[in-house]
């Protein structure tokens, strides 16, 4: 073979390298959020698609994130004890230890909520979707409720059984607290569905968040 072919064949196989190499699709770089605001639950109403990702507001300029590449971690600075006050005994008993992410914000912490600012006015029965909490995976039981008042009221609650529906009206999000009774790893599986005006039901795909707490 001729010193010139050879060239040739070399520089064809570098060229379709090179090629095959700018074709790969980059890889999404895994993300912890510990503190800030950060909507874990974003709906998103898109080309006939209800869809949920994850809106994340703790830098300063705001950014959509995959949930299956970001870690929502509740730090040890969110231990507290269950109050002794009958209406908290979804908590746990009085006195136990519970990792809570409070409904008002808290520097040091995740301002954690849900948000269907991506869902227009107009396109559901009653300006509103359903988000259901389906399923919760970790050590120990995960509630979450909002207070008023003194007075909680508990909007998903895992030890009680699942599915559990919240209503979201369009264009709003809402803040709450998330409180999850034992350190360790959680996942906590997400749906959101909706009929349309024109009556037909719509669902988006099941989505699974991670939390790790202390």
């Amino acid at each position: 073979m001729s010193a010139t072919l050879t060239r040739a064949i070399l520089f064809s196989g570098a060229v379709a390298a090179t090629i095959g190499l700018a074709a790969a699709p980059a890889q999404a770089v895994p993300v912890t959020l510990s503190e800030g605001h950060v909507d874990v639950v974003d709906i998103a109403y898109e080309g006939g698609t209800l869809e949920l990702g994850l809106h994340d507001e703790t830098g300063t300029t705001p950014v959509e994130r995959d949930p299956a590449e970001v870690t929502l971690h509740v730090r040890p600075e969110a231990e507290t004890t269950v109050p002794g006050i009958a209406a908290y005994s979804f908590l746990g008993s009085p006195g136990d230890p519970v990792w809570i992410l409070p409904q008002t914000q808290n520097t040091d912490l995740l301002y954690a909520g849900w948000a269907a600012h991506e869902v227009p006015a107009g396109a559901f029965r009653n300006d509103s979707v359903q988000l259901k909490l389906t399923a919760v995976s970790g050590p120990a039981d995960v509630s979450v409720y909002d207070v008023s008042q003194g007075t909680p009221t508990k909007r998903f609650d895992s030890g009680d059984g699942l599915p559990d529906t919240v209503t979201v009206p369009a264009g709003t999000h809402h803040h709450t607290n998330w409180a999850f009774e034992a350190e360790g790893d959680y996942t906590l599986t997400f749906q959101a569905t909706g009929e349309l005006i024109n009556g037909t039901t719509v669902n988006s795909a099941p989505v699974t968040y991670h939390f790790t707490v202390g």
